[in-house]
């Protein structure tokens, strides 16, 4: 990043009347256009093919079924360590869908393209609705008297308010002081969390179902998870936008020091939270999980692997359930297939 990372950005203005919205000319960040939503006149194709994946994806956390079911598992199935990591993971979940509900609007205040501004306003929606899942988890599955313990359980345990703070720090100083480097700092972060600290913890409850252990909370992870996925290839996007487009604000070296700095808080909070008493998961089974899935996303953005050790997925029951084409255990993925409404939608901004 160049000498001019502490250089002050701007807020996109509601309506300018002056801007320019000729796609020739307009470039994801610092251009001026008129506020107007043209969405027949696109500069980034890959957007509008996102869209379409993003508004079919549509769901409720209310028509997810069996959580009464859950509710027996995790009293008669789960065993203690289970149970405590269910829900301290949950505590964790829940912080990250709220912080990106709320944070997801300051970024397109400085996105300068519309159909980018769409996407991010589609993804806060889908953000709140994961805030509703959990809540509605919560409600099914957790005694009244533990969901206020879960909810502000980083109060007690120091490691994850460390974690909470450092994610929240990062998107405060962005909106403190919006400067290409704190912009930059933030659209990382965000490219982290939905792409590694979300994707750690749906690993914990596809190993719950894996042994046949609350299988409501995994469709409702898979309906998470699949949103998820559609933030990450966003934000992957913008970033290699912002690449092409701005090299002097694009800095290899910063995503490389955050995604360290991720992948550590990752390693601390699996070997405190899971540790080795869990069937299927464990700490340093799932600190090679966290390294191999940092390679994959480094490589989303055309980075080599850091590390370099870690060169396969150690969860292979992972790729049975999250691949939707897989022979086997498609139970909740086909679920999740068959509730997308977007049939209708290709080659199509409207339903």
């Amino acid at each position: 990043m160049s000498d001019t990372a502490q250089e002050k950005i701007n807020k996109n203005p509601i309506f300018n009347p002056a801007g320019n919205d000729d796609l020739s000319a307009r470039t994801i960040i610092k251009w001026s256009t008129t506020g107007l939503f043209n969405l027949n006149a696109v500069k980034y194709p890959w957007a509008k093919s996102l869209y379409q994946v993003m508004v079919g994806n549509f769901w409720l956390p209310e028509k997810v079924s069996g959580l009464k079911d859950d509710q027996r598992d995790f009293t008669s199935v789960l065993n203690a360590d289970e149970q405590r990591a269910y829900k301290w993971i949950l505590s964790f979940l829940i912080f990250l869908d709220s912080i990106q509900t709320v944070n997801l609007p300051n970024f397109s205040n400085y996105i300068t393209s519309p159909e980018i501004n769409l996407l991010l306003s589609i993804q806060a929606y889908q953000e709140a609705i994961h805030s509703q899942s959990y809540a509605t988890i919560l409600e099914s599955v957790i005694a009244p008297e533990d969901r206020e313990g879960i909810h502000y359980f980083w109060r007690d345990n120091a490691i994850l308010l460390k974690r909470n703070q450092h994610i929240g720090q990062i998107y405060q100083n962005f909106v403190d002081s919006p400067t290409d480097e704190t912009f930059f700092r933030g659209l990382v972060a965000n490219f982290l969390l939905e792409g590694l600290y979300f994707y750690n913890w749906f690993a914990f409850f596809d190993t719950l179902v894996d042994h046949m252990k609350m299988p409501a909370t995994g469709r409702m992870i898979a309906y998470i998870r699949r949103d998820e996925l559609t933030h990450v290839t966003l934000f992957s996007n913008i970033l290699r936008e912002i690449k092409r487009e701005f090299p002097a604000i694009y800095s290899e070296t910063i995503i490389e020091e955050m995604t360290r700095t991720a992948v550590d808080q990752e390693i601390e909070w699996a070997q405190h939270i899971l540790g080795n008493r869990i069937p299927g998961i464990n700490g340093e089974s799932t600190a090679e999980y966290t390294r191999w899935l940092a390679n994959q996303r480094l490589s989303m953005l055309g980075i080599a692997p850091i590390y370099t050790d870690a060169i396969k997925n150690p969860y292979k029951h992972l790729d049975r359930l999250q691949d939707p084409n897989a022979d086997k255990w498609n139970f909740f993925e086909t679920t999740v297939i068959n509730y997308t409404q977007s049939s209708n939608m290709a080659g199509s901004w409207d339903f």
